[in-house]
């Protein structure tokens, strides 16, 4: 796992780099934020293929409890994914508000996010 990170508009944007599940649990969202927030990023892009597949089972209550900790930290999360192939209904709400809210994205692409993140 490495990050890279990419300044916008004088913001600072840290992205997860690897081709494999890195986000076990919160701690590992967190240890990610804190390596993030210590070299001056505002904002954090992980891929949906590097979170395990208990986030997007809400059940686990995993996706809220890294969404939370981004928002107490104040850093702000995109995901970058498709997330059309997902037919929870509650899933889907939680993106649609998450995504309303604007502080932790689910974006199609790494551009959309790096958009979204550089405009605060």
């Amino acid at each position: 796992m490495e990050i890279k990170f990419h300044t916008i508009n004088d913001i600072q944007v840290a992205e997860l780099i690897a081709d494999n599940v890195v986000i076990n649990e919160t701690q590992d969202a967190l240890d990610i934020m804190a390596d993030a927030s210590y070299n001056g990023a505002s904002g954090v892009i992980v891929r949906e293929h590097q979170l395990t597949p208990e986030f997007f089972d809400l059940k686990t209550r995993l996706a809220g409890e890294i969404l939370q900790k981004f928002s107490n930290y104040r850093m702000q999360l995109a995901i970058v994914g498709d997330f059309t192939k997902y037919k929870s209904k509650s899933l889907n709400d939680f993106i649609f508000e998450s995504n309303k809210t604007g502080h932790v994205l689910f974006v199609d692409s790494f551009e959309a996010a790096l958009n979204q993140i550089s405009r605060k």
